[in-house]
């Protein structure tokens, strides 16, 4: 039996332990489409924060894990999905069969619609190359603008904060966490962070970046200059499906499962942010974006 697991984060990573374990003599194919090992994007503020190095965001930290346990790893990015033929494309070219398929490809930033997006010094915080980027720019003092503040976004901004930056946070919610916390809590945040030093300006969006001299100026929709030399965007994510279209796998916000992350394709599997799975309590499809999630949904699936 061969087993193709496409995306090397927690999801994908757990899945492959946990097929191993019970079928010790099948072929398993790990794919990731970035030059590092297995690591959790979790730990990149952790990362940028100085409490660890970068291999502390490494899944697993024997360098032999995954050859002692005859998971192969490889680097590459879907291209497409042949169901009947059981095969990926990737895009390199190189055709992949399987027995079993696991759809684990995660999300990604979702960039907003704004002028000036693509300037150099506007960042996501999402990969390892990400975070190196950052910790370039976001020197003691520098002046850092972030876009979002919900929960992954008060993450990076308590890291950014540590390194002694001159921080302003910019939220479209009437509140901090606003998907999550109610106005009270939300203000009660928004209070403590602007004790810090830390300038939000929430009910508010930025509508435009653009370059001035050496550095970054943004435009606030209540009409507000916003000088910046590094401009973080923390304003949510989307799953990572594209590659699935004409599959005949079926995708609404993300790969659609049954209680068992099994799609209407036999034999074909989703887990973690891009599995849209079926909530036992509420009998609805939900996608829970969240790594504990992530990592359940994978011993499910495996």
């Amino acid at each position: 039996m061969k087993h193709l697991i496409l995306g090397n984060g927690p999801a994908g990573v757990i899945a492959a332990e946990t097929i191993r374990k019970g079928a010790p003599r099948d072929d398993i194919i790990l794919i990731g489409d970035e030059p590092e090992p297995p690591y959790s994007r979790m730990a990149i503020p952790y990362l940028l924060s100085g409490s660890i190095g970068e291999a502390g965001t490494y899944l697993r930290k024997d360098k032999d894990h995954f050859a002692s346990r005859r998971i192969t790893l490889r680097t590459g990015r879907a291209k497409s999905v042949d169901t009947a033929k059981r095969a990926v494309l990737l895009d390199d070219g190189t055709a992949l069969a399987f027995d079993r398929l696991l759809i684990a490809t995660g999300s990604r930033p979702a960039a907003p619609p704004i002028e000036g997006i693509d300037l150099p010094g506007v960042h996501p915080c999402w990969t390892l190359a990400d975070a190196r980027k950052i910790m370039g720019l976001a020197k003691s003092g520098a002046r850092v603008l972030q876009m979002g503040a919900g929960f992954i976004g008060c993450i990076i901004m308590q890291a950014l904060a540590s390194r002694g930056v001159a921080l302003s946070v910019v939220e479209m919610g009437d509140r901090m966490v606003p998907r999550m916390m109610g106005e009270g809590a939300g203000g009660m945040i928004k209070r403590w962070v602007q004790s810090k030093g830390v300038k939000v300006h929430t009910s508010s969006r930025v509508v435009a970046i653009e370059k001035e001299g050496s550095a970054l100026r943004a435009s606030l929709s209540t009409g507000m200059k916003v000088d910046a030399d590094l401009v973080i965007c923390a304003t949510g994510v989307l799953p990572n499906i594209e590659f699935l279209r004409h599959s005949g796998i079926e995708c609404s916000q993300g790969v659609v499962t049954d209680e068992y992350l099994q799609t209407k394709v036999p034999g074909i599997y989703a887990a973690g942010d891009c599995a849209e799975a079926l909530d036992v309590i509420s009998r609805r499809h939900i996608v829970s974006a969240v790594q504990p999630n992530a990592a359940d949904q994978a011993y499910c699936a495996g």
